[in-house]
């Protein structure tokens, strides 16, 4: 995809987890033309590792990895960072519903290069909103 489609740069710290390294690379060479700073974990768990120890904007998991799928990577995640946005990537088409429930967005394989940037943006964007927004007093 041209840089002319996004043209401005983006910023935020991305976790992305997929136990396919080629993959991996791919997503954070890609995402970080954009501008985004990226940690990469080749496993669920080391994952989590990562997200226990480093501050980050939006967790990015691929749902088909052994030994932890993305679902439980979510579900880990939820408990771990409640309000942290979760892309699940997946070259299924048979995703539960569970799984999905768990996630803010869903982007298959085949549709990452058109639908990743505008799902980062859109969850980015949501989350400033939220953290805008004034909490109403309890005076």
């Amino acid at each position: 995809m041209p840089l002319s489609v996004y043209p401005e740069r983006k910023t935020g710290v991305l976790l992305c987890i997929d136990d396919n390294e080629e993959v991996l690379e791919c997503e954070k060479s890609f995402l970080e033309s954009f501008g985004y700073t990226v940690l990469t974990a080749p496993t669920g768990g080391k994952g989590l590792e990562l997200a226990s120890i480093y501050p980050f904007d939006i967790v990015i998991v691929d749902y088909l990895m052994p030994e932890m799928n993305g679902e439980e990577v979510a579900s880990r995640m939820r408990r771990l960072r409640p309000r942290a946005p979760i892309i699940m990537l997946s070259g299924a088409v048979d995703v539960p519903k569970k799984a999905l429930n768990l996630v803010d967005a869903f982007i298959p394989k085949d549709r990452l290069a058109s639908q990743l940037l505008p799902a980062i943006a859109q969850l980015q964007s949501a989350v400033s909103l939220m953290n805008s927004t004034p909490r109403a007093s309890m005076a």
